[in-house]
């Protein structure tokens, strides 16, 4: 395989939309970020975080020492919690805004990240509040510069135009797509990773695995999409194993983050349907539940669902994880069986009943899906029909085992 002709300590300069140093030691390419945003005129910027993996990782200390070296001011908000809200936003933009940041370093994995793309968003409409931006009051057409720094493998923000909060007071968890929030610059570096436990490593991976499932599968995929898919599913079953057999060890974090890349390219793509806008009123009703997790309880009963609309792609992508499908439409309860098998494996075994679900939230869970602002989007490019029916029918076959 072509793994074996690459050297994971030499840093690649990766363009998508967003300029990425990929690689191990690739935080050292903060120096050289630092120093183009001063030469732009940036002299303050807020560093948004988490309240620790900025620092037990060895990341804070690189962009302490850049923006110190180029002379720029800095602050740090460093409350961003798993599954950001509108509170934390608003509070964060305060700040930077009192403190006249001109650009916004995210240093995290998705939460930090999607908080500093919103209030990069947020500096150039100072008027408006986060709970204005993510009830889809107004259409952003500008944001301060962005820099994020990734410290998971399985978000994609890093490379996409997507972001995401919670309203805790409707139990909302919108998503926003806008072309200004591609971050100017991103690091992937994954020695800033090792440090991630078991359960953080099976399910950010398991995240990028959902995001190219339903990229290659809805009603705008391209072959790209499709392709980019193929890859990263290879990738993670491969080296997720690796990985939670030796925590440490860089080279299945590297290709693990190869593999969320590409992810997030992917549904920058492709766009997320089914899986996605079903895990977001988990995680709004449970806000301590892992997104990544909330994705692996919902994974098996998904593929069931679109499998017949889509068993010649799904089989191609699915193959390192549920072989030996022949992508007919009659596969569909086998594909999600071995998917489910395959979760299982690596060491997933939870199902909605486990994390304090029951039936009697089904109708709940179905209701935010059809009312929370931007998921009727990801709905309405699912490869079938939407219904009430048809994701109520997804919610009651994730809350236990299909393999029994």
């Amino acid at each position: 395989m072509w793994e074996k002709d690459v050297n994971i300590n030499e840093i690649k300069e990766i363009r998508v939309k967003t300029n990425v140093y990929f690689g191990v030691g690739a935080i050292s390419k903060i120096e050289d970020i630092a120093k183009d945003l001063k030469s732009k005129g940036i002299d303050k910027v807020i560093v948004v975080s988490g309240r620790n993996a900025y620092k037990s990782t060895g990341a804070w200390d690189y962009v302490e020492k850049a923006l110190n070296n180029n002379g720029i001011g800095y602050i740090n908000y460093a409350k961003v919690t798993p599954n950001p809200t509108t509170d934390a936003i608003n509070e964060a933009t305060a700040e930077a805004k009192a403190f006249g940041a001109k650009a916004v370093i995210a240093i995290g994995g998705g939460s930090p990240i999607d908080t500093g793309k919103s209030v990069a968003i947020l500096l150039e409409y100072p008027d408006k509040t986060a709970e204005e931006l993510y009830e889809l009051t107004f259409s952003p057409e500008k944001a301060a510069p962005i820099v994020a720094i990734n410290l998971t493998h399985g978000t994609g923000t890093e490379v996409n135009r997507f972001a995401v909060a919670t309203l805790l007071s409707k139990n909302f968890k919108p998503a926003i797509a806008y072309d200004c929030i591609y971050p100017s610059y991103s690091i992937d570096d994954p020695q800033l990773m090792t440090k991630l436990s078991k359960n953080q490593t099976m399910y950010t991976a398991i995240d990028a695995v959902n995001h190219v499932v339903e990229a290659a599968t809805s009603t705008v995929a391209s072959p790209y999409a499709i392709t980019l898919a193929r890859e990263t599913v290879r990738l993670v079953a491969k080296y997720l194993p690796k990985a939670i057999a030796n925590l440490e060890d860089v080279e299945p974090r590297y290709y693990l983050l190869y593999a969320s890349l590409l992810g997030g390219v992917g549904f920058d793509n492709g766009l997320l349907h089914y899986t996605h806008a079903l895990e977001h009123p988990l995680s709004a009703v449970k806000p301590e539940l892992s997104h990544g997790l909330g994705l692996a309880m919902l994974l098996p009963a998904v593929v069931k669902a679109i499998y017949p609309d889509r068993a010649a792609t799904l089989a191609d992508i699915l193959e390192p994880i549920a072989p030996g499908l022949n992508g007919t439409p009659d596969e569909a309860e086998k594909a999600a069986k071995l998917v489910e098998k395959w979760l299982f494996e690596v060491g997933v075994t939870q199902k909605l009943k486990d994390d304090g679900f029951c039936e009697g939230d089904v109708d709940k869970l179905v209701n935010l899906c059809f009312t929370t602002p931007s998921l009727d989007g990801l709905l309405g490019i699912a490869p079938n029909e939407a219904t009430k029916e048809r994701v109520k029918q997804i919610y009651e076959e994730s809350m236990t085992p299909y393999n029994k």
